[in-house]
């Protein structure tokens, strides 16, 4: 089954053949050498030449964990946060804020709209509080890219922390995580990385992380400070998802091996082609190209389709008719959930791979769109 979801993803032989290496117990040296070794490549790929400047935090859980567990440790006592949400995870980031009430101003935009920085550096200069912003990178509700790298550069020049989720555009889109002081990032192994779910992780830089173990601690698993000091010993608080950690492993070799930007390049080649052949059969992308994202399309269900089977029905024709076919894709959420669907292109797809799909797609819709 070839999987057009932004997660999870289809992954090589090479990474799912990891998952059958030597059982290892997580407190033994072998796990040890591995959870190094993942931190290392992490930093590699993701901060190049500024590996001294950062480290690597590795969690076992989905990214929603990682980004949890980076604001739920991000806060000196009597601060905040301001959060940005313009889409379904911009919500998510709000309710896990708002569960320990650690926000005190919420930017609020349109699901297809990227925030405005100015007003985000207005928000910080208005609230005294305010300890640093955090926001997702690509809000892949539309496959929306936000403007994170000069939001960054505002909330840095204020002296504060930024934040950025990640999940889905690391390995995917361009990020300059060290040249604009991007405080914690985090990420995930089942997306753009090729990997599979279940292993998260955030970019932490060191100076920071260092005051974060002395914050107070909100959560027991999701503390930061408790991985970063038993990582940095050498061991894991908690018994970690050993196996998905070789295949993570393998996921990052293969990803330093291709390139990160060269990966960036592909899937930017795919998106494109899965756009141009869809534009092609009257299907409309929801978001204009210069706020698309690498790996994933929100498109408008084809009206003949809609008139075929009703707007209720149109998106469960498509995708089970497809399904059937051997491919996988997304549906719209919240108040778009009848109106779009979303394909992605992450993981470990070729060419043949877009090519079958779009065959597929277009075989589907001359048969489901014929009105009798």
């Amino acid at each position: 089954m070839i999987l057009l979801n932004p997660g999870p993803v289809n992954v090589s032989d090479r990474v799912r053949n990891a998952l059958m290496g030597p059982d290892i117990c997580h407190r033994e040296s072998e796990c040890a050498e591995l959870i190094g070794t993942i931190r290392r490549k992490l930093l590699e790929a993701f901060v190049p030449g500024a590996e001294s400047d950062y480290t690597a935090i590795l969690l076992t859980g989905s990214g929603t964990a990682a980004v949890e567990a980076s604001i739920m440790s991000c806060l000196p006592p009597g601060k905040r946060l301001v959060h940005v949400n313009n889409g379904v995870y911009g919500e998510r980031i709000s309710s896990i804020i708002a569960t320990q009430r650690l926000g005190i101003a919420e930017i609020k935009c349109k699901w297809d709209t990227p925030p405005d920085p100015e007003m985000i550096l207005k928000s910080l200069k208005q609230q005294p509080s305010a300890h640093g912003v955090v926001m997702v990178h690509h809000e892949t509700t539309l496959g929306l890219l936000n403007p994170v790298h000069e939001i960054a550069e505002h909330v840095d020049s204020r002296g504060g922390v930024f934040i950025v989720d990640s999940v889905s555009g690391l390995g995917g889109e361009p990020l300059d995580i060290a040249g604009r002081h991007m405080y914690m990032v985090a990420g995930t192994a089942g997306k753009c990385i090729q990997g599979f779910p279940g292993v998260s992780f955030v970019l932490v830089r060191k100076g920071f992380m260092e005051n974060v173990v002395k914050y107070p601690k909100r959560s027991w698993y999701l503390n930061l400070g408790n991985y970063y000091t038993a990582q940095e010993n050498g061991t894991i608080p908690f018994t970690p998802a050993v196996q998905l950690y070789a295949a993570f492993d393998e996921a990052l070799s293969e990803l330093l091996e291709e390139g990160v930007a060269n990966r960036i390049e592909r899937y930017g080649r795919m998106a494109a082609l899965i756009r141009e052949r869809l534009a092609s059969l009257g299907v409309r992308a929801v978001l204009p190209p210069e706020q698309q994202s690498n790996s994933l399309t929100a498109f408008y269900l084809p009206e003949g389709l809609i008139l075929q089977h009703g707007s209720g029905r149109a998106y469960a024709v498509l995708h089970d008719r497809l399904k059937e076919r051997g491919y996988v894709i997304y549906a719209g959420q919240g108040h778009l959930e009848s109106e779009i669907f979303r394909v992605a292109n992450m993981g470990a797809l070729q060419d043949t791979h877009v090519d079958g799909f779009l065959g597929a797609f277009e075989e589907v819709l001359q048969h489901e769109c014929r009105v009798t």
